[in-house]
C-alpha cells in the first residue's frame, strides 16, 4: 500500500444549534410531524357501512328466501335500517366531504360494532359465523387510530364477544329444532376470536406506525437533500458570479485609473482613487468566492481530490485539545488517485456520520480514503465505546439512537435517530454499500464502499454525466 497523502485538520468546532446536519434533520422531523393529518375519510367510512350493510341485508335474504330458517326478521331489518338511516344521515353532512377527526373515526367504528352485535345477537351469537366481522372495525381504528381509541375499539369488541357468548338468541336453523352448541365450543370461539381481535388490532396499529415512522424518515431525507442541493448550486452561482463580474469591475478599475492620472489634485481625484479602491475591493471579493472548488465552469465544481473530499467531510468537527480529527487517503501502488463527484448527498451523509463520531470519540476520529483499481471506500473510525448490541443490530433504521442529549453532547444536538438513517439512505442511492460495526480494540467504524466507476469524475475534458 501506498500513502497517497495525509492531512489533519483542526479548526474551531460548530457550535450548540448551528446549522450541523443533525439540527437540519432534527428541524425537518420537528415540522413534518406537526403536520400529521387525519387518515381516514369520512367518505371512506360511511362506503365501508355501506357495504356492510347491504352484506346483512344479503345474508338476511338469503337465510329468509333460499334456506328458509324461521328467524327474528322483523328486529334484524330494524337492526339493519338504524345502521342504514345513521350513513344517510351522515352522507347527507358537510363532515362526510372532509377528513374524520380520531374521535369522530373511533365513534363511527364503535357504532358499526354496537350495530353488528345487535344483528348477532338476535342470529346465534358467536356461533353465527359472521362473528368474525367483528375483527374488521378493530383492524381498521389499530391501522389508523391512535393508541387510546384503538385500545377502545378492541376493548368494545372483546366486551361485545364475550357477552355474545353468555348470551344470545338461538341460531336460525331447520323448523322445529335448535342448534346446541357444547359450552366448552363456545368457549373456544369466544377464546378465539378475543385472540384474533387482540392479535389484529396490534399488528395493524404497529404496521402502520412502522409505516408512518418510515414515511416520516424518507420525508426528512428528502428535505434535509434538498437543503444541500441548494447549498450546491448556490456555490456554482456565487463562483459564476465571480467570473461574469470580473470583466466589468477590471474595466471600472481601469477608467478610474485614467481619470485620477488626467485630473489635477483635488476632490474629484480623490474620488477616482476611492473608485479604483473600492472596485479593487470588489475584486477581492470576488476572488474569495472563486477560490471555493469552481474556477469557471460546472466540470470544475462538479469534482474534487480525495483528500479534498476528506478534510471537507472532517473540517466542521474537529477541535484542538479535544478530539484529533485526522484526514487521510491511501491506495494501492502503482494505482493513480481518482478526482471524484462533489456529490452534496454523499458529503452531507459522512460529515453526519463524523458528528456522531465526534459525539462519542474519547480523543480521536480517523477518516480514511482508500481506492484501487476497482473500488473507493471512505471509513470514519472513532476510539468511543463503540455501538451497543442493541443499536447495532438495528442501525440504518429510522428513530433507532443512542446518542446523548444536547447537555452532553460536544455538538449540542439531540439525536432523534435519523442520522445514520438518512446517511445510508443517501449513501445507498449513489450506489454505496454501507456498513457498520465495531473495531476490534473498541470504536465504532462506518464504512461506505463504491465501485469505482459508480463515483470517480473522469478526466478533465471528456464530457460525463451522472445518471
Amino acid at each position: 500500500m501506498a500513502m497517497a497523502s495525509a492531512s489533519t485538520v483542526t479548526p474551531a468546532p460548530p457550535r450548540p444549534g448551528s446549522d450541523t446536519p443533525g439540527s437540519v434533520a432534527a428541524q425537518a422531523a420537528a415540522a413534518w410531524a406537526t403536520r400529521r393529518p387525519g387518515r381516514l375519510r369520512a367518505r371512506t367510512l360511511i362506503t365501508l357501512r355501506w357495504l356492510a350493510l347491504a352484506g346483512q341485508a344479503t345474508a338476511l335474504v338469503i337465510v329468509a328466501q333460499v334456506l328458509r330458517f324461521p328467524a327474528p326478521y322483523l328486529p334484524c331489518a330494524v337492526v339493519v335500517g338504524v345502521g342504514a338511516w345513521l350513513n344517510l344521515l351522515l352522507t347527507l353532512t358537510p363532515a362526510s366531504s372532509r377528513t374524520a377527526t380520531d374521535w369522530e373515526a373511533a365513534a363511527q367504528l364503535a357504532f358499526d360494532i354496537l350495530q353488528l352485535v345487535g344483528l348477532l345477537y338476535l342470529t346465534g351469537g358467536i356461533a353465527n359465523p359472521f362473528a368474525l366481522l367483528l375483527i374488521a372495525p378493530v383492524t381498521l381504528a389499530g391501522a389508523s387510530l391512535p393508541v387510546r381509541y384503538a385500545a377502545g375499539i378492541a376493548a368494545l369488541a372483546i366486551v361485545a364477544v364475550l357477552g355474545l357468548a353468555i348470551h344470545a338468541l338461538p341460531i336460525p336453523w331447520h323448523a322445529g329444532e335448535t342448534l346446541h352448541l357444547p359450552a366448552i365450543f363456545r368457549m373456544g370461539l369466544a377464546v378465539a376470536l378475543t385472540t384474533g381481535i387482540a392479535f389484529s388490532a396490534g399488528y395493524a396499529h404497529q404496521a402502520a406506525a412502522e409505516a408512518a415512522r418510515m414515511e416520516l424518515a424518507l420525508n426528512v431525507t428528502e428535505t434535509v437533500l434538498a437543503r444541500e442541493q441548494r447549498l450546491s448550486a448556490l456555490g456554482a452561482l456565487a463562483a459564476a458570479a465571480a467570473h461574469e463580474l470580473g470583466t466589468p469591475l477590471a474595466t471600472i478599475a481601469v477608467v478610474a485609473k485614467e481619470m485620477a492620472r488626467e485630473v489635477p489634485e483635488g476632490p474629484l481625484r480623490d474620488d477616482a482613487e476611492l473608485l479604483m479602491a473600492q472596485a479593487q475591493r470588489c475584486r477581492d471579493i470576488l476572488r474569495r468566492l472563486g477560490e471555493t472548488p469552481s474556477d469557471a465552469t460546472d466540470e470544475v465544481h462538479e469534482r474534487m481530490s480525495l483528500l479534498q473530499f476528506v478534510r471537507e467531510v472532517v473540517e466542521p468537527y474537529a477541535k484542538a485539545g479535544a478530539v484529533q480529527v485526522e484526514a487521510v487517503v491511501t491506495g494501492a501502488a502503482g494505482v493513480e488517485a481518482p478526482d471524484v463527484w462533489r456529490w452534496p448527498e454523499v458529503l452531507h451523509a459522512m460529515t453526519s456520520i463524523v458528528e456522531n463520531a465526534y459525539d462519542f470519540a474519547r480523543k480521536e476520529i480517523l477518516v480514511t480514503a482508500r481506492f484501487d483499481a476497482e473500488t473507493v471506500a471512505v471509513e470514519v473510525r472513532d476510539d468511543g465505546p463503540g455501538f451497543s448490541p442493541q443499536v447495532l443490530a438495528k442501525l440504518g433504521e429510522p428513530y433507532v439512537t443512542s446518542r446523548p442529549g444536547a447537555e452532553g453532547s460536544r455538538t449540542g444536538h439531540i439525536g432523534m435517530g435519523l442520522g445514520f438513517f438518512i446517511a445510508k439512505t443517501l449513501l445507498e442511492r449513489t450506489g454505496a454499500v454501507v456498513d457498520f460495526r465495531n473495531g476490534r480494540r473498541g470504536g465504532a467504524i462506518v464504512a461506505a464502499r463504491w465501485k469505482r466507476s459508480q463515483i470517480e469524475a473522469p478526466p478533465l475534458g471528456e464530457v460525463a454525466w451522472r445518471t
